[in-house]
């Protein structure tokens, strides 16, 4: 609610309102019941967590690890102090009963994708080229529908970005297997060291009976910088070196680099160049046993990070800076990269300029520097994190597919391309995303692909539910526990190698991380035929999120206007018109919550004389059906 023309703007609650107001669900591209997890968790229910966590996503024991968690940043705890560490909690779980526990074919039981044991094309085969999340998340999907999935996959082994992008001391490479593992196990086809345009075509795979084609190649490719001495020898890609190193592939660099770049893949790219070389973690998933996969490199002496943002302005996580600094990254924020400076073809430096901002008055991407240059950071290797692009050779027997600002033009909802049969999902139709959202483009692709060859569309129904438990109480202390983010080891041993730097919650810290949850799922529900309008429920709300006003006090809109006729049998308007705001003011009150202000007290449950207002459980059930 807010004050509009001094009158309150208010929304009269349906099944959609309750759903927004559990916010970490509502913002996860999944709809992953976080709010579910953390409190099974703090209860010790650690089954029933990973159960919650599963369900919608083939990727949990992943996401535990590595999600940008988009579900923290929407927390509505975030507005006292700081979010519920929704993503360790995930982790705390997963590694009790996920893929990690030793069976992954196991957890595909726990999947609420949609299953159909009578689909009447169980059996028409599938083509998905990529092995990352969206390609892997789509053939999961189909394969439960009983479709013949193959995953044609370019590099040696599957996972895309998971693998090649996402550095080892942050996701363990058995863990990625493991989870692909899980859904191979449902009959999925992958055939690994293929590339598309070379191995086997478009057209081969139509040939070989392929009825639906989906591109989830993703980008694997950096952007080039258009400045002097972008070409020089020592001048890398940072998507390409962390390849390199993530693959145990020799890699040189120099003792001092520059990244450019401000993102978390720019702190990926300067925190993998500063750890000290060493064997790289990934040669068991490689089953390579010779020195050629040993990650010969350097550990650079100076890595500096310069950035066009300011501090505040950087977009990588907080958590990825602090770190990186920690480990000995420098950072030059605010600079624009000039020209990189060489001798006889090599790197010896980056010149910077100031920049005087980033984004315009309409908050448009729109850099402008001062006029003087600025400071000149001396380097022998340049690696450059401004963006990935994705390498379309493989589609030139597709001429007529549209392409859209480097990417592959799909409808957004559909991820239908404009050639029948033909289907993209992941970054290379949506530009680089979290994984989460690369799960979420997977399965609604999947939904497509399941329309088009059944012929069919799929309805959801979404019923909403309350209900009054025998009582309602928080965890003692619930306001004043801190958040404390998983522990991580010591910057000196993080940068000797490429360990794992982040741990796994203790029981005890896990328990009462999850108990910092608000619990927006329970909600204060109204009997207006009870209030005796005593105000008691306002007067004991600590956080002043409730009022009890007239009428008159709020905004006049169509749906509100019906709302009280149906519950006064006035026109308000008319009413108002007639014999003017008074009467209106006379005729009844209502009720008005601000949901950001709510902590899930009781306390005015508690206070009401008449027991008009009770703590009451909201859940929501989606059912679907192929019509």
């Amino acid at each position: 609610m807010f004050m509009s023309d001094r009158r309150f703007r208010v929304e009269i609650p349906g099944i959609e309102y309750w759903q927004r107001q559990v916010k970490c669900q509502w913002g996860c591209p999944v709809r992953t019941d976080a709010r579910g997890y953390v409190i099974a968790v703090a209860e010790g229910r650690y089954l029933d967590a990973y159960r919650i966590a599963r369900a919608p996503n083939p990727f949990a024991s992943i996401c535990g690890r590595v999600c940008g968690a988009p579900c923290e940043v929407e927390c509505r705890r975030g507005s006292i102090d700081d979010p519920v560490t929704i993503r360790a909690i995930k982790r705390f779980a997963t590694e009790r009963h996920g893929v990690e526990a030793g069976d992954p074919a196991a957890t595909v039981a726990f999947s609420s994708a949609r299953r159909d044991a009578s689909n009447p094309r169980a059996g028409t085969r599938v083509a998905v080229i990529g092995a990352g999340v969206a390609g892997m998340t789509a053939a999961h999907d189909l394969a439960l529908l009983g479709y013949r999935v193959t995953v044609f996959e370019r590099d040696p082994v599957p996972g895309g970005m998971l693998v090649t992008g996402v550095p080892v001391y942050r996701l363990p490479r058995e863990l990625v297997r493991m989870e692909i593992e899980a859904i191979l196990s449902l009959g999925v086809e992958l055939r690994t060291g293929t590339e598309v345009g070379r191995d086997i075509t478009i057209p081969q795979m139509r040939a070989e009976g392929f009825e639906a084609i989906l591109i989830a190649s993703g980008l694997q490719r950096g952007r080039d910088i258009a400045i002097e001495g972008a070409d020089a020898r020592g001048v890398l890609h940072g998507i390409e070196f962390l390849k390199a190193v993530n693959t145990g592939k020799p890699v040189e660099i120099g003792p001092r680099v520059v990244v450019i770049g401000g993102g978390n893949v720019a702190f990926d790219v300067a925190r993998s160049a500063v750890r000290r070389p060493g064997r790289s973690t990934a040669e068991d998933f490689y089953e390579a046993t010779d020195s050629s996969r040993m990650a010969l490199r350097a550990g650079a002496k100076e890595v500096h990070l310069v950035c066009l943002e300011s501090r505040d302005e950087m977009p990588a996580d907080e958590l990825e800076i602090r770190e990186g600094m920690e480990e000995g990254v420098q950072l030059h924020t605010s600079r624009g990269p000039l020209r990189i400076l060489t001798s006889g073809g090599n790197v010896t430096g980056l010149a910077t300029r100031r920049v005087k901002s980033v984004f315009d008055a309409t908050g448009r991407f729109n850099p402008t520097f001062d006029e003087e240059p600025g400071e000149t950071i001396p380097a022998d290797t340049v690696l450059l994190s401004i963006g990935q692009s994705a390498d379309f050779g493989f589609l030139r027997d597709l001429p007529d597919l549209k392409m859209a600002r480097g990417l592959i033009e799909i409808d957004p909802l559909t991820k239908r391309t404009n050639v029948p049969g033909i289907y993209a999902s992941g970054d290379v139709a949506e530009g680089a995303r979290l994984f989460i959202n690369a799960v979420a483009s997977g399965q609604r692709a999947a939904v497509s692909i399941d329309e088009d060859i059944r012929k069919g569309l799929l309805a959801e129904t979404r019923t909403g539910t309350f209900t009054l438990p025998a009582s309602h109480g928080m965890t003692e202390g619930y306001l004043q526990f801190d958040r404390v983010n998983p522990p991580v080891s010591e910057p000196a041993e993080r940068v000797a190698g490429s360990a794992i730097v982040e741990a796994n919650y203790e029981e005890p810290v896990a328990q009462e991380q999850g108990a910092r949850c608000l619990k927006c799922h329970i909600n204060t529900i109204f009997n207006g035929d009870l209030c005796i309008l005593c105000n008691g429920c306002v007067d004991v709300c600590p956080t002043y999120c409730l009022a009890l006003v007239p009428l008159d006090q709020i905004a006049r809109e169509p749906h509100l206007e019906e709302a009280m006729r149906r519950r006064y049998g006035v026109d308000v308007t008319a009413l108002e018109a007639a014999q003017g705001p008074a009467a209106v003011r006379r005729t009844g009150s209502a009720m008005l919550k601000d949901e950001e202000l709510c902590i899930r007290c009781g306390y005015c449950a508690r206070r009401c004389p008449t027991g008009a207002v009770t703590m009451e459980h909201f859940s929501y059930r989606q059912e679907f059906a192929l019509r």
